[in-house]
């Protein structure tokens, strides 16, 4: 989630999309926004066919971060993974760098995603397993994957340092403190083996996997998070929304994907044993990204949509909060 008034300021008037856009191909009239969450989103057509441009503030996000991403988005590519296509820039780049008078933005074009959005309330047992077996597959790649040399992304431990960083500007948060000791000594215990750890996607949600009927395969986006990490915690940033549902029983649906995972990846029991605790990883991640994004977002002359998002994020702190005080 990016800081609410780096929002703001990166979508008036789409004016640094419009500067992105002279660098590629597009029709006219085309460029229309997607979404704002962690990058800008937008989407435009060129020669009939919907692509979609992202950006984001060069403070926020690094060149060789963006660089590390791709990588692993060309080599699953190149291997058959089912996932986006890459599109270089009339200037025959992946990545192009944008300036303006707030600063500089990084900005990439992926095409349109593939497949039809689905819902976890709309997934039967089949496409659970189906799920998995992505999920599955990519953590297959990922443990044989080799990075270019010179680029990595990041890992669990800048992860930990993020969270730092963020609890130190707010220091009246003493229970998300008391998380993050429990977390770094919990996960610096932890193996590393390659069956187990290595570089994961961090955000399969159904936001990010597209379905396609025809081949009972799910169509895969948006690798911006992808971290180092151990496998378990991609399942579990996966399922999170599932895991986390109090109000039905959703072990059916747990089963089946790992039912899929496991077909293509072994999973240890002792993982599976972990799963609680790498919720709390994410959890508390996203609750250092939401402080970070309200920092400074007392606007006067806002849109129609802040106040609404703002409140969003400022009750989300709070039932985030309710669950750190409990017991490791």
């Amino acid at each position: 989630m990016m800081n609410l008034r780096t929002m703001v300021v990166g979508l008036i008037n789409d004016h640094v999309a419009k500067a992105f856009m002279r660098l590629w191909e597009h029709e006219e009239g085309t460029l229309k926004v997607w979404r704002a969450s962690s990058n800008f989103v937008y989407r435009f057509e060129n020669k009939g066919k919907n692509f979609f441009l992202r950006f984001s503030f060069e403070r926020a996000q690094t060149l060789e971060h963006v660089e590390a991403e791709l990588d692993f988005i060309n080599y699953l590519a190149l291997s058959h993974y089912p996932t986006i296509v890459l599109i270089r820039s009339s200037e025959g780049k992946l990545v192009e760098r944008v300036t303006t008078s707030k600063g500089a933005y990084i900005g990439v074009v992926f095409s349109d995603a593939e497949g039809e959005s689905l819902d976890c309330d709309q997934m039967n047992d089949s496409q659970m397993e189906a799920w998995g077996k992505s999920l599955g597959s990519l953590h297959a790649r990922s443990q044989v994957y080799e990075p270019a040399k010179g680029i990595k992304r990041q890992d669990w431990r800048d992860g930990l340092d993020y969270i730092a960083m963020a609890l130190d500007r707010h220091p009246h948060e003493k229970e998300a403190l008391m998380e993050l000791d429990n977390l770094r000594i919990w996960l610096y215990s932890l193996k590393q083996s390659k069956h187990e750890y290595g570089l994961i996607h961090y955000d399969f949600q159904q936001d990010n996997i597209f379905w396609h009927a025809s081949t009972s395969q799910f169509h895969v986006i948006d690798f911006d998070d992808a971290m180092y990490h151990w496998y378990a915690m991609d399942i579990v940033a996966a399922l999170a929304d599932v895991l986390d549902n109090t109000e039905r029983d959703s072990s059916s649906q747990v089963e089946s994907f790992l039912r899929g995972y496991k077909a293509i990846c072994p999973l240890d029991k002792q993982m599976i044993e972990h799963f609680p605790k790498f919720l709390r990883f994410s959890k508390l991640f996203s609750f250092s990204r939401i402080l970070t994004a309200l920092e400074d977002s007392d606007l006067s002359n806002t849109p129609p949509w802040y106040a609404g998002l703002k409140l969003k994020l400022m009750t989300m702190t709070d039932e985030m909060r309710l669950g750190f005080g409990n017991p490791w």
